[in-house]
């Protein structure tokens, strides 16, 4: 489903990401695990699109210079230089870290403006799944964005990605900061999206609580890629073990 060959990212001259190649087949989980700054989210914006409009941005204000390079491959198309919109119409949604949410709009609002590209139907059936997924989502619907808690602000992030309707949802670091039990419930809730078909790529910095339900997964550090294995294979690697599952 997704195939990223050599993708190199160049933000002026330091290098985020380098000659880095994974893949994901459709309706499997694929964890990628890294330390801070080991280029997670940098892999995150660049698959979602998000690294295009940054770029952009950048260019227009004559600010740092962003290059990117390699081959990145949705169902074999290229989308490389394709804006996040047009990724998002053909599946690919990106939840990103840090709960980026309409603070002034409550969580049924945030819900629905999720569903701009969807038709009103549609979005109805998704925020019925996504309060079936997250119960509690659905007590504090009438509540602003901003009042709400940290878990609460990521469950509705998780939402609002879902309303999009992804085939390949793109979850960056969705249990940073989060209590243990609040791990373990959002680990639960992408085992379950995914078993509605959804193919999911979700970035870890520790994966004690997603090993459990990942297919694969990918080891990077400083931008490149150190290990890759199956969900077995990194539990029973002493370097895996120790740095991103505390044992």
């Amino acid at each position: 489903m997704l195939e990223v060959k050599n993708l190199m990212v160049f933000f002026e001259n330091a290098l985020a990401l380098n000659g880095l190649s994974l893949e994901v087949q459709e309706k499997e989980i694929v964890a990628v695990l890294g330390s801070n700054s080991a280029g997670k989210t940098t892999l995150m914006n660049t698959v979602s699109g998000l690294m295009v409009d940054m770029k952009k941005k950048e260019d227009r204000r004559g600010g740092e210079r962003i290059t990117v390079v390699g081959e990145l491959k949705f169902e074999g198309e290229d989308i490389l230089n394709l804006k996040p919109s047009q990724r998002v119409r053909r599946g690919i949604v990106l939840s990103r870290e840090r709960h980026p949410i309409f603070r002034d709009s409550d969580v049924l609002e945030n819900l629905k403006i999720a569903g701009y590209l969807r038709k009103g139907h549609e979005v109805k059936k998704e925020i019925e799944f996504v309060f079936k997924l997250f119960p509690h989502l659905e007590k504090v619907r009438g509540r602003k964005g901003g009042l709400l808690s940290g878990g609460e602000q990521q469950m509705l992030a998780i939402g609002m990605a879902l309303v999009a309707k992804p085939r390949l949802l793109l979850m960056d670091e969705p249990l940073l900061g989060l209590s243990p039990a609040l791990q373990a419930d959002l680990a639960r809730a992408v085992r379950d999206i995914h078993q509605e078909g959804v193919t999911v790529l979700v970035t870890e910095q520790f994966a004690r609580p997603i090993l459990p339900i990942i297919d694969r997964g990918y080891v990077i550090e400083n931008g490149m890629l150190v290990l890759g294995g199956t969900r077995q294979e990194l539990a029973d690697n002493p370097e895996v073990r120790a740095s991103y599952l505390g044992v």
